[in-house]
């Protein structure tokens, strides 16, 4: 899993690559948590180069969500493939979380 993170006004994207599996669990805690608590506006998630989300990174996504809820801020998604927007549907949680197609739509939501 590579994760590069990105500053656009007071939004971060953090750009995801690869499988998001439990071996990438403390390399994205210790990416997003400085983030999440920095008093930015808000977290894009880019998807677009994840082919595969498992359960543990699914908990990581909303630990992410309820961080920047309590700092204030908020996380959306961008770029999610077919295969992982099936996955967020059937364990119902695409509804709890703020998804958009393109990352450049996901940024420009927070203007």
């Amino acid at each position: 899993m590579k994760i590069k993170s990105q500053e656009y006004n007071d939004v971060v994207v953090v750009e995801l690559q690869g499988e998001f599996t439990c071996e990438c669990v403390k390399q994205f805690e210790d990416t997003v948590s400085s983030i999440a608590a920095s008093g930015h506006k808000g977290i894009v998630l880019d998807m677009t180069n994840v082919v595969f989300i498992d359960s543990v990174c699914l908990e990581q996504i909303l630990w992410l969500r309820d961080s920047c809820l309590e700092n204030n801020s908020m996380l959306k998604l961008a770029g999610l493939d077919e295969n992982c927007a099936k996955i967020l549907e059937l364990t119902r949680l695409a509804s709890q979380l703020d998804s958009y197609e393109e990352l450049a739509g996901a940024v420009k939501s927070f203007v």
